[in-house]
């Protein structure tokens, strides 16, 4: 069966205007139903449609609104903010002391959603005063709800409808959370390739760890947590599409200039424990002061493409062959 999440057929844009398309409620079923997806395909068949069998897009917008909001509170039962800053602080430290950047640090969430992530790390003031956060997501409905909330919350982030790597001012460290299972290919080639661009010193991608546990322990927390189908049914897609270690590192690899690594891999770290990782890009400079900065314990589990090709090379130096 064909793995598709509902909410990443429900919305469509024009990729030059991003003029918003209108999307048939009963191709939306199609594809599912041609999937295997049936059901998948009952949930959709329940979305809203206008007289011309077009979703409806305020409705979707709701929808998925909806859905991330009952999504953060996961994050935040899995202190996913803390998860990151913990790689985060160092990072950065290690990004300051070498003078990669010139102006402010820039931290540039990819595909934000809600903004949980961006406005955690601003509440919180885990990386300092000095850094720029920056959450970017496509879906204008999502963007728009992380705005309102962050002025609600009276906190220093913003947010932009756009294309994270075509800002007009670069991030030094793009992250994101959740998003790399939805790129297959080509495209998980290209989004780590455009992130290779002048004054980005490193990336941060944390998703579902590709064990054989997480389509169960999905399927266990979102039908505890989550009232909507549509989120049941995604979070558990989602678990079920998660890369593994090797496929995130030879994808990574095409970020010029950046050296890939993961940390805690599947080989090395309790499958009953991990839910989420990170796939790690630096510059290389930065590679000996972040293994420093992260200490004894955790460096041993930050590793590269050489140490998980064909299994897990136990006693291998950390990140031995990445550079």
């Amino acid at each position: 069966m064909q793995l598709i999440e509902i909410s990443d057929l429900v919305v469509d844009h024009d990729p030059g205007t991003r003029e918003r398309l209108p999307v048939r409620g009963a191709d939306v079923v199609a594809r599912l139903v041609a999937a295997g997806d049936r059901g998948g395909a009952r949930i959709a068949a329940g979305l809203a449609c206008d007289d011309d069998g077009n979703l409806d897009p305020l409705a979707v917008d709701r929808r998925l609104v909806a859905v991330h909001t009952e999504l953060q509170r996961l994050s935040e039962e899995l202190r996913l903010g803390d998860r990151i800053a913990e790689l985060l602080r160092p990072l950065l430290a290690v990004i300051r002391a070498a003078g990669h950047t010139d102006g402010p640090l820039r931290v540039v969430d990819v595909g934000c959603g809600l903004g949980y992530l961006v406005r955690w790390l601003a509440a919180s003031g885990a990386l300092g005063p000095d850094v720029d956060l920056v959450g970017v997501d496509f879906n204008a409905a999502l963007v728009t709800e992380a705005g309102r909330l962050a002025r609600a919350e009276g906190l220093p982030c913003r947010f932009v409808r756009g294309d994270a790597f075509a800002l007009d001012e670069p991030a030094t460290v793009y992250v994101s959370t959740g998003v790399l299972h939805h790129f297959r290919g080509d495209d998980l080639d290209a989004f780590f390739a455009a992130q290779a661009t002048p004054g980005t010193a490193a990336f941060c991608h944390f998703d579902i760890a590709a064990t054989g546990l997480a389509p169960i322990g999905a399927w266990v927390f979102h039908r505890a947590r989550m009232r909507d189908p549509l989120g049941r049914h995604d979070g558990v897609m989602s678990a079920r599409r998660a890369h593994d270690d090797e496929t995130l590192l030879a994808a990574a690899a095409h970020a010029d200039g950046l050296t890939p690594l993961v940390y805690e891999p599947r080989g090395r770290s309790n499958p009953f424990c991990t839910t989420l990782r990170p796939v790690i890009g630096v510059r290389p400079d930065l590679l000996p002061p972040l293994r420093a900065e992260l200490g004894p314990g955790p460096s041993g589990r930050l590793v590269g493409r050489a140490d998980t090709v064909g299994g897990t090379r136990q006693g291998a130096s950390a990140g031995e062959g990445a550079a």
